[in-house]
């Protein structure tokens, strides 16, 4: 007499809470205080072409190769500030609106702020050592956002799982697109690939790398990377664009 087959017990669904994780960089005020001062700065050469006929800011504080040379040591960071048009900040404030949020949020304040400045000094160097033309504006900055932003993705790809391989794929697509686009004459991207190449190697070097911390329901990400093991990444990277800069000095 055949024995009937032992019934699988029925599947039994657990239900999943969703699990709160804080963030570590809250509100994103120093985007928006670099934005908003960034414009005030663009209202002050209105101002000064009104009232003065000319842009005393941009003269002053432009990428101006033989300036440089000749002491003015600033003006490898004063463009990032600096604009040529109402449509130019615009584009570049609209840019830093979209990226500067998600960067300062997994970030925070300072170091936000650190790339943001080691990123927009380290293209206005590639431009000064591999462009004649002057220029200004704060792409070198954004470019660097952008590259940082790539590889944050890369880096915490275990973290965020299929979000960040479409965030990697679509930051890609846009910088490809944009360093084409920046072929056009009149667009510096030697700036543009110098700030991509300071921001994406500040944030290889010492960005954050996270791990989730903590027990459900509260969770909290925790950074491998400490806040020392950044400030050294910066400095480095800043020392090698600076020694590139010494370097195109000599040269000429």
């Amino acid at each position: 007499m055949s024995e009937q087959p032992t019934p699988a017990p029925p599947e039994v669904r657990v239900p999943v809470e969703r699990v709160a994780v804080r963030l570590p960089g809250g509100r994103p005020v120093l985007t928006y205080a670099i934005l908003g001062f960034t414009l005030f700065i663009y209202l002050l050469q209105m101002a000064s072409q009104t009232l003065l006929g000319g842009d005393l800011p941009l003269a002053l504080g432009a990428k101006i190769n033989a300036a440089i040379q000749q002491g003015e040591w600033w003006r490898l960071i004063t463009p990032v500030v600096l604009h040529g048009s109402l449509l130019h900040v615009g584009v570049n404030m609209y840019s830093l609106y979209v990226l500067g949020p998600q960067l300062e949020t997994f970030y925070g304040h300072w170091r936000f702020l650190a790339l943001y400045l080691v990123a927009g000094f380290s293209g206005v160097v590639a431009s000064f050592a591999l462009s004649a033309s002057a220029s200004v504006g704060a792409s070198t900055a954004i470019f660097g956002l952008l590259g940082a932003l790539g590889v944050f993705a890369y880096l915490n790809r275990r973290l965020f799982g299929a979000r960040a391989q479409l965030l990697l794929r679509n930051i890609v697509q846009v910088a490809v697109i944009n360093l084409i686009i920046g072929l056009s004459p009149g667009i510096d991207n030697w700036g543009h690939v110098g700030g991509l190449v300071g921001g994406a190697l500040l944030a290889w070097l010492g960005g954050p790398e996270y791990n989730l911390a903590g027990e459900p329901p509260e969770m909290h990400l925790e950074d491998r990377r400490s806040a020392g093991v950044f400030a050294m990444s910066a400095l480095s990277v800043t020392i090698l664009f600076a020694a590139i800069a010494v370097l195109t000095l000599f040269t000429r």
